[in-house]
């Protein structure tokens, strides 16, 4: 391996420091992808990483770990698990919703928030 290479890699430490960053951004009320944050984070391709240094943030950190869903919006944890309904219900008491088990990723993206803080939540209709 190159000296330049060794210089520029990261370690494990410093990506989770980096996705732990991402996370500790999204609004309340939002949610983002595993790939999404992992491509914020500087880490295109590493979906698998971030659920990897989600499980590994120090609970001092109190990371909104709730707002990262899987790339169908859906929670990655099993239905019947305490994990999965956990995590359903703080996203739910901070106003995300749910149709047929998943959530509709760009309207309740962080880019979408600014919308809702000036003009208020849609309109069902």
């Amino acid at each position: 391996m190159s000296d330049q290479r060794k210089r520029t890699e990261l370690s494990d430490e410093d990506r989770y420091q980096r996705i732990w960053e991402i996370v500790s951004g999204i609004p309340e009320g939002c949610v983002l992808n595993y790939g999404e944050v992992a491509r914020l984070a500087g880490l295109p391709g590493k979906a698998r990483l971030v659920g990897r240094a989600l499980g590994r943030a120090p609970k001092r950190m109190q990371l909104p770990w709730h707002r990262v869903v899987n790339a169908q919006g859906q929670i990655s944890f099993p239905d019947d698990s305490s994990k999965g309904s956990r995590q359903r219900d703080l996203l739910e008491s901070e106003g995300v919703e749910f149709v047929d088990d998943a959530i509709d990723l760009e309207r309740f993206s962080p880019e979408r928030a600014i919308d809702r803080m000036l003009w208020g939540p849609e309109e069902k209709g």
